[in-house]
């Protein structure tokens, strides 16, 4: 009895693990026969429950990833077969059938690639992109996503359901794109990668998913896919230097704090380290690109000594030939302002003031500003605002500190 008991136990680990560590690429696999994405998911899930039944008995087989590649296969046609549409599925009854006569393959094809380009189609909005990555190539369940995201799990559900609906009708290509279309491309799917990233950045400890640790798996998996790109390399390095800070952003009194005054034993060394590797790699390739001069910035800001504001500043500056957004802008300004020209930091500001009138970042860059340039009160003025746009969390802390410093030294 404690033999069976032991076997179902090492079964049900095997399982949980095929299902955290190689569900992406079984998956991957199942889609770039199939076509399919719905029936891929259906397919391999009934293959997991055969698996549970079935090596319960038997053990582990030789290929486990082999095994259920084969079973969910079989699973997908006699889904087919069975549909009352079976007759208008020949074609793809007849290009199963090879497939289904095979033996157990002992190597599972890596398609990850074309499936994280297919999830992260210009096509969906980006939001559905997020949703539909972290389903497929990461595994989390419905509910986990909703979680991230403060949506019900009902809205979650639908929102997947819709996105896969919408690449079966318009005939999303399940393909990695071509030369002529790859920056765009990667672009979109290293965006969606770092919202991901900054949605778990945010979110902080609380979440049963580490969204941050999903986002850099997933650059190290496209790194590894797609190597030698260094817009890939950027984001990976980005997402690696900014999570080193990830411990020390939050000060004991839960208000946030600026990597100038964090403490540094907090960092993750080991990350700072890769962080730093990959960075160079890029920047090597002599390719520049947005990503890549992120991740500089953030370099920057963890210099022996402080950040390196002239640095920033220069780097900012060249952010802005590829994203001219007014959020740039406002960092550009800030990091002049910080190399000792407040002034000229605040005069630039000034200008950018109808666009992020309800960006509580502008306000809370305006007040700094101000207080450096002595205007204290117009400082507290521009504190409230910026304060009036948060609810509650650190951040609201931290500026509250600010203005209460402002206050003392009024007195």
């Amino acid at each position: 009895m404690n033999g069976i008991a032991s076997q179902a136990i090492g079964v049900s680990k095997a399982i949980e693990t095929l299902m955290r560590e190689d569900r992406g690429r079984l998956l991957a696999a199942l889609v770039a026969r199939l076509r399919n994405l719905d029936l891929a998911e259906e397919s391999l899930q009934e293959a997991m429950i055969s698996a549970m039944q079935h090596w319960g008995r038997s053990g582990l087989p030789a290929s486990p990833m082999g095994w259920l590649l084969k079973v969910a296969f079989r699973k997908a046609l006699d889904r087919i077969r069975g549909s009352s549409r079976a007759s208008k599925n020949t074609g793809e009854y007849a290009m199963l059938v090879p497939e289904m006569t095979e033996e157990e393959p002992d190597e599972i094809p890596d398609e990850r690639l074309r499936l994280i380009f297919t999830c992260c189609h210009p096509a969906l909005d980006p939001k559905s992109q997020v949703a539909l990555t972290l389903r497929t190539i990461c595994g989390l369940t419905t509910g986990e996503i909703s979680s991230a995201f403060l949506d019900t799990e009902t809205t979650m559900g639908q929102r997947i359901s819709r996105a896969k609906t919408k690449i079966a009708k318009a005939g999303i290509p399940f393909s990695v794109p071509g030369a002529e279309d790859w920056d765009s491309r990667c672009e979109t799917v290293l965006t969606t990668l770092y919202l991901i990233f900054t949605t778990g950045y945010v979110a902080g400890p609380t979440e049963a998913r580490d969204l941050c640790e999903e986002a850099i798996f997933l650059g190290r998996l496209l790194n590894v896919l797609r190597p030698a790109q260094a817009e890939i390399e950027g984001a990976l390095a980005l997402m690696l230097l900014t999570d080193t800070r990830r411990k020390a952003r939050i000060g004991t009194d839960g208000a946030s704090v600026p990597p100038g005054e964090q403490d540094r034993m907090l960092w993750d060394q080991t990350k700072l380290e890769e962080g730093r590797l990959v960075l160079a790699t890029a920047v090597a390739r002599l390719k520049p690109g947005p990503f890549q001069i992120k991740a500089a910035i953030s370099d920057c800001q963890m210099a022996e000594g402080g950040p390196d504001w002239k640095q920033i500043a220069l780097l900012y500056r060249s952010l802005l030939q590829h994203e001219p957004s007014p959020v740039v802008q406002l960092n550009c300004a800030v990091a002049i302002a910080e190399t000792g020209f407040a002034d000229i930091g605040l005069a630039m500001l000034e200008p950018l003031g109808t666009e992020l009138e309800a960006f509580q970042p502008y306000h809370a860059a305006i007040a700094d500003l101000l207080a450096k340039t002595g205007q204290e009160t117009a400082a507290i003025a521009a504190y409230d605002k910026a304060m009036g746009l948060i609810v509650e969390g650190p951040e609201r802390l931290f500026l509250s500190k600010r203005r209460a410093a402002l206050l003392v030294r009024q007195i």
